[in-house]
């Protein structure tokens, strides 16, 4: 079996989450939690158990809502370039969505969200250019808004990114580094800038995998 547990804090809001992942015969069990769970005692209010197959399910019962999210995944061939499908739906919240990626090349990806209840639409694209710097431009065609992102590769264990929301104008930036002992760091920081404060809020996360 092998475990695999994050954990992210917010240092703006002394907030934290956390999520442990086992893997047992090819299906991973999950539990998730957010920071009302650490800070405020055993609670199971903000509590996620999931049940997945990796590339073909993933169940999800959130314990608040008492709802259940089912996730179904495939891959088809279109001129031989794949094209993966990933239907979800919440049955308390009555939510469907349709989320599609077709890989054109190595370089060039186009991917598409739909939601059918709400009518929302967005479309992505990715390029990569010379194996190391990852541009992302997403417009939504619901709020007539776009997004963009952009992302390098310092070294082979760290990766830069930055983006921005033109629906919410918030830029953001992450730097996330990979360590030789299973363990991961990221530190991201972003700034409204439609807020007049501007007050940057930061989060660290670190990742641990764990052999049992």
């Amino acid at each position: 079996m092998k475990a695999s547990f994050r954990g992210s804090y917010d240092a703006n809001n002394s907030d934290g989450t956390g999520s442990i992942v086992v893997n047992a015969g090819g299906v991973n069990l999950q539990a998730s939690v957010t920071g009302g769970t650490f800070f405020n005692g055993p609670l199971l209010n903000d509590l996620t158990l999931s049940v997945e197959s990796p590339g073909s399910f993933v169940v999800d019962y959130i314990v608040p809502k008492k709802d259940v999210r089912f996730q179904f995944m495939n891959t088809f061939k279109i001129n031989e370039k794949p094209l993966n499908l990933t239907y979800t739906h919440s049955v308390v919240e009555n939510q469907t969505s349709l989320d599609g990626k077709l890989a054109l090349n190595s370089n060039h990806k186009v991917s598409a969200n739909y939601g059918f209840k709400s009518g929302s639409c967005k479309v992505k694209y990715n390029y990569v250019h010379g194996g190391v710097t990852t541009i992302e431009p997403c417009y939504d065609f619901a709020e007539n808004s776009w997004d963009l992102a952009v992302s390098r590769r310092v070294d082979d264990d760290s990766v830069v990114r930055a983006s921005y929301q033109s629906s919410t104008r918030v830029l953001g930036l992450d730097l996330r580094r990979n360590s030789s002992n299973n363990r991961s760091i990221k530190v991201s920081a972003s700034v409204n800038l439609a807020d007049k404060e501007k007050k940057p809020t930061i989060k660290a996360e670190s990742i641990w995998d764990i052999e049992m």
